[in-house]
């Protein structure tokens, strides 16, 4: 038998409510809408489409208070019902950001080498942001934008920029940058909507590192970049 509208939107409304609560951690108690409205800084998705979602838990609201066995009183437009489905897809099973974006040819940089190696791989390689290991450790990634701004300093203080390049690591220059948040690890199951909402809520964030397990010690599998998210955005507006 074929299902109605109004059984397609129940299904769908219903699994992006057990999704939000079960990734969440929302209590049951909960309603759909505070949902809704707790989840607008946790997920870009619902980010986007919250009035959509709210109206959709209106309608739901209407179909269910409203309707009996013999009939529905609001049965779902057929645009509606392909949107809340879609809505659904994307917040139950968000596209893996590893799969669909970022670099994953990633060229990394031993400690121990001076900035001048450093700058010329990447003008080589054409890659700006190398993740800087001492062994096998992450400690770091040396990202252009943040060395040009160093280098910059130094200029302004009339010191010898050959002299600096050539004699300073990328260990020690690593030093200079600071922890203020530019960069963060995540694991091979970050998802687009994940990678979006970091972005979106550290302004500061430049690059998202992939390894495995998300750790210091991990094999970099992919870069993401603030660059990448007017890519994620599109993959998200038509997956």
């Amino acid at each position: 038998m074929k299902k109605t509208n109004s059984d397609r939107f129940i299904a769908a409304y219903n699994q992006i409510d057990y999704s939000l609560r079960t990734i969440y951690d929302f209590k049951r108690s909960m309603s759909f809408s505070d949902i809704i409205r707790r989840s607008v800084v946790l997920n870009s998705v619902v980010r986007k489409y919250e009035e959509d979602l709210i109206d959709f838990g209106r309608l739901r609201n209407a179909i269910i208070h409203n309707g009996n066995s013999k009939y529905t009183i609001a049965e779902p437009h057929d645009d509606v019902v392909m949107k809340i489905e879609r809505l659904a897809e994307l917040i139950s099973e968000p596209p893996v950001a590893i799969d669909r974006v970022g670099n994953k040819e990633v060229i990394t940089i031993n400690s121990e080498m001076n900035i001048a190696f450093a700058m010329e791989l990447m003008s080589r390689t054409g890659y700006s942001n190398l993740p800087t290991y001492d062994g096998e450790k992450l400690i770091g990634i040396l990202n252009g934008r943040k060395l040009i701004n160093i280098l910059g300093q130094k200029v302004g203080k009339k010191i010898n920029l050959q002299d600096f390049i050539d004699k300073t690591t990328v260990g020690e220059i690593m030093e200079s940058m600071g922890d203020d948040y530019y960069f963060m690890l995540a694991d091979e199951d970050l998802t687009i909507d994940s990678a979006m909402n970091y972005f979106e809520n550290n302004r500061k964030l430049l690059i998202i590192l992939i390894t495995k397990n998300g750790r210091d010690n991990g094999k970099p599998l992919c870069i993401i970049s603030s660059a990448d998210i007017i890519d994620m955005k599109k993959i998200l507006d038509v997956y």
